[in-house]
């Protein structure tokens, strides 16, 4: 059995307060992963054509103010 039907099984056993705090928790740890996934791809410069696109559209006076 590998490690995420082991994970499976344990999460199908929690209460419902174990399930609220667990998806605390994973919400939280997935949010930082996010973050640093973004931040990577920021750094390597994955990104700069769609930031150039964004600002030569919003000079273009097609954003709209949210």
């Amino acid at each position: 059995m590998g490690k995420v039907e082991i994970l499976e099984k344990e999460i199908a056993a929690l209460t419902s307060d174990e399930m609220k705090e667990f998806r605390r928790w994973f919400a939280e740890y997935d949010s930082v992963l996010w973050d640093q996934k973004i931040e990577e791809h920021i750094n390597a410069g994955k990104l700069d054509s769609v930031a150039r696109e964004a600002l030569l559209s919003h000079t273009q006076g097609k954003s709209k103010k949210l």
